[in-house]
């Protein structure tokens, strides 16, 4: 019964809300698995027999409890939370992001073990960066773990490590119910509809701070035409900003941002160092970088400014892409609209980057939820079904290969399962299904 509980609580969460077909309950035998597919390098797919190998289609992490509700994707490892309220957390640890006490050893990476310092917590979800980790918990309450000196952790000036879950002081007066985190900057909105922001905060990528937004210290216009596969221009592009990071202005603490107090913020979504926000005004709301077009609008001024999309109902964003999946009113359905970096096609379609515009081959599928990764992005439809596209190196579209998928095509190796949500690390996919 708890069980049955807490996965109708999934249906409120922001994109599985977008239809209101619901999820279906089973009262005997439901067992929730988790599924993993794409890079295993750092052990973010829990697979013990393909450690540090990757995987080429959708399979069982063991070692997780039959009752895990919500499960969330850093760069490279990965979080998992169940219906008691355990975060369980596997992949990457060289910075403390699995809550272990401390970095662990590589060869315990890929194994799930339960975060430790959250027993007097009950989780309800869960979100993760490359270097920190965080549970909100059900009082409204925000915990976060790792090391980062980019202001990440948002517990006060100078700390950039917490090498077990510390809770965020700055926040204790308010109801937290989702966060976000980017490369070096995290957002997060409350039960009431404030939206709060903290870490590096040039380009106005949380917003203007004190009126004014600063232009970022990294010259990123060296990035555009770099030689080699996507993956390693990406790569190139943060080891040589962190390189410069050491002038980015970074705020310590979370702070509201008064620059959307007008209006109730429904959604967030942090990519690299772009940041999305859906308000109540059915409006959405981009700044930071736009090197790639992944602000989608033409304005060019700094700060969170309107973008012109219709009727949106939930954002998501990958590394340099970003995804809205938006209510058509004609015909009463979903579409996925996208906009940004496409040099793997993780946009899935053809025609200008810098302008949202719709994934026609996805127009009569109904999607429910979106997700982006590095260079590939996944949806879940509400028949359930899973839609992948962009890069597959690695394996991380779950389709068997490592070809690339210029337009959505579905996982047809899910029968049997009933997807109840999708997650991207940068690259490798998390399913949550209902056996």
């Amino acid at each position: 019964m708890m069980l049955r509980r807490a996965l109708r609580s999934l249906s409120e969460q922001p994109g599985i809300q977008a239809v209101s077909s619901g999820l279906r309950w089973r009262c005997f035998g439901t067992r929730v698995t988790v599924m993993s597919f794409g890079d295993g390098s750092h052990g973010a797919l829990g697979l013990p027999s393909t450690f540090r190998e990757d995987a080429y289609e959708p399979s069982k992490v063991s070692g997780l409890p039959p009752d895990v509700i919500g499960v969330s994707a850093g760069h490279f490892h990965s979080l998992a939370v169940t219906s008691e309220g355990q975060v369980w957390a596997w992949g990457r640890d060289a910075e403390a992001q699995l809550g272990r006490g401390g970095p662990s050893p590589g060869e315990s990476w890929n194994k799930p073990t339960r975060v430790r310092g959250l027993d007097h917590v009950k989780a309800r979800d869960s979100s993760a960066s490359g270097v920190v980790s965080a549970a909100i918990g059900n009082d409204g309450s925000l915990w976060v773990w790792g090391k980062s000196k980019r202001g990440q952790l948002g517990l006060g000036k100078d700390v950039i490590e917490a090498l077990l879950p510390s809770r965020v002081e700055a926040l204790s007066n308010e109801k937290i119910i989702q966060v976000s985190f980017g490369w070096g900057h995290a957002l997060a909105r409350t039960e009431d509809g404030k939206l709060f922001g903290w870490g590096y905060f040039a380009d106005g990528r949380i917003g203007t701070i004190d009126g004014k937004a600063e232009c970022s210290p990294l010259e990123k216009s060296e990035y555009v035409s770099r030689d080699g596969s996507p993956e390693e221009v990406a790569e190139k592009l943060v080891l040589e900003a962190m390189d410069k990071e050491k002038d980015m202005p970074i705020l310590w603490e979370p702070r509201l941002l008064e620059e959307l107090s007008d209006m109730k913020v429904r959604n967030i979504a942090c990519g690299l160092d772009h940041s999305l926000v859906l308000g109540d005004n059915n409006a959405v709301y981009s700044g930071g970088s736009n090197i790639y077009g992944q602000l989608g609008r033409g304005n060019p001024e700094l700060g969170l400014k309107p973008i012109n999309l219709p009727s949106p109902v939930f954002i998501a964003s990958g590394l340099g892409h970003s995804l809205a999946i938006c209510q058509d009113r004609s015909s009463d359905t979903l579409k996925i609209a996208s906009w940004g970096w496409n040099i793997s096609s993780q946009l899935g379609r053809t025609g200008p980057q810098d302008i949202p515009e719709f994934i026609e081959e996805l127009s009569e599928e109904n999607p429910v939820s979106v997700a982006g990764g590095r260079a590939h992005s996944v949806c879940l439809t509400a028949k359930k079904e899973v839609w992948v596209w962009g890069s597959g190196r690695n394996g991380r579209l779950g389709t068997g290969s490592s070809c690339d998928e210029a337009e959505p095509v579905s996982l047809d190796d899910l029968e049997g399962v009933e997807v109840l949500r999708v997650a991207c690390g940068l690259d490798h996919t998390l399913l949550l299904v209902l056996e």
